[in-house]
This record gives structure tokens, sequence and C-alpha cells, in this order.
């Protein structure tokens, strides 16, 4: 009795373990970019909880770009406040762990276009998508 129940509780530290390095070390990507015509400077401030990547200003054509891991709990969160010329600010979430999962695997892409919409790849499924961007609630 005492073999099978030591037998179970290496089993199951072994599958706990494995479930502990297959979702703590995804490494993402993520990159924003300026797709705005005419020259257009972006301004963008990405943070999360426990980071924040400070303003950047973005000529057109350029982008920002960080890494990170996902936390064990799926819980990683970056949002982001962007700006152009005399827009308001607007707000969306850069890599929203239970919404990107399969999304972004490695790579998080997303563009504001040229008229000023946000489009971002989906990698499982191979095209860009339209998302909102929604008035920024607070004064970056």
């Amino acid at each position: 009795m005492h073999a099978m129940k030591t037998h179970n509780s290496k089993i199951l530290g072994s599958i706990l373990i494995l479930i502990y390095l297959t979702n703590t070390h995804a490494r993402v990507h993520v990159q924003i970019m300026n797709q705005l015509e005419f020259g257009r400077r972006m301004s963008v401030h990405c943070r999360s909880r426990e980071d924040d990547l400070q303003y950047q200003i973005l000529e057109t054509g350029s982008a920002v770009e960080w890494n990170f891991k996902v936390n064990f709990f799926r819980t990683t969160l970056f949002y982001c406040d962007v700006q152009w010329e005399n827009s308001n600010w607007y707000h969306f979430d850069a890599y929203d762990a239970r919404r990107d999962y399969r999304r972004c695997k490695s790579l998080c892409r997303w563009m504001i276009s040229k008229e000023g919409s946000l489009y971002g790849y989906d990698e499982d499924l191979g095209f860009w998508k339209m998302f909102p961007l929604r008035p920024s609630t607070t004064t970056t």
C-alpha cells in the first residue's frame, strides 16, 4: 500500500512539474506599429501591474516592442494608451493571456492603420482582425 502511495505521489509530482514548465516558460513578443498616413507621429504608453514601458513616440512605419513571460495563472495583462496629432487618447489591451493565448502564441502584433483603426494579427488563423479602440479613462 505504501509503495502505491509513493508511486502515485511521484506521478502527481511529475505532472505538476510538467504543467509548471509548459505554462510559465511561454515567452511572448509584443509589437505595436504606427501605420498612420502622412508621417503622423503616434504616442504610446504601455504597462502592466509590474512594468511601465514609459511613453514612446513612434514615427510612421516604426514600432515599439517588448518581451515577457506569461505567468502561471495566465492572468498576464499589458494595456496601452495611444494618441496621434490632435486625437483623443485611446486604450486597448495589448496582451490579455485569456484572450490571446492562441491568437498570440509567441508574437502579438498590433498596428494602428492609416485610418486610425486598431488591427491585431491572429497567429492561429493567419490574418489581421480589427479590434476596438476605446476612449482612455486615465489621463496618461
